[in-house]
C-alpha cells in the first residue's frame, strides 16, 4: 500500500514543482559554486528562489518531500543540497498502481 506521509507530501503545488524540476536540475538551475547538479543535487537556496519564497519555507517542502522518501539531502559545508531518490519513487509509483 502506498504511504500516507507520501500522499500528503504529494498534495501540494509546489512541491511537485520541485519534483519535476529536480528531474532535470540542469535545465532548471544555474550552475552552483559547491555540488555538482547531477551527483550532489541542488542547493536548497537555489530552489527556495525558484519558488519565489523564503528560505525557511522552502526548507519546510523540502523536509516534508525528504521525510516521505522522496528526495535525498546531502550537505556540503553549510549548504544542504537535494535530489529525487529514484528508486523511491518508482516503488511509490509501483505500489500506487496495484492498489487502483
Amino acid at each position: 500500500m502506498p504511504s500516507l506521509k507520501t500522499i500528503r507530501a504529494l498534495a501540494n503545488d509546489r512541491r511537485l514543482a520541485i519534483l519535476g524540476w529536480l528531474r532535470d536540475p540542469v535545465a532548471h538551475f544555474p550552475p552552483q559554486v559547491d555540488g555538482d547538479l547531477l551527483k550532489d543535487g541542488v542547493c536548497g537556496l537555489l530552489i527556495a528562489e525558484k519558488l519565489g519564497v523564503s528560505q525557511p519555507t522552502a526548507s519546510e517542502h523540502l523536509k516534508i518531500l525528504t521525510q516521505a522518501g522522496l528526495l535525498r539531502a546531502r550537505r556540503i559545508r553549510q549548504w544542504t543540497f537535494y535530489r529525487r531518490d529514484e528508486a523511491a519513487i518508482a516503488a511509490f509509483k509501483q505500489a500506487l498502481q496495484r492498489e487502483l
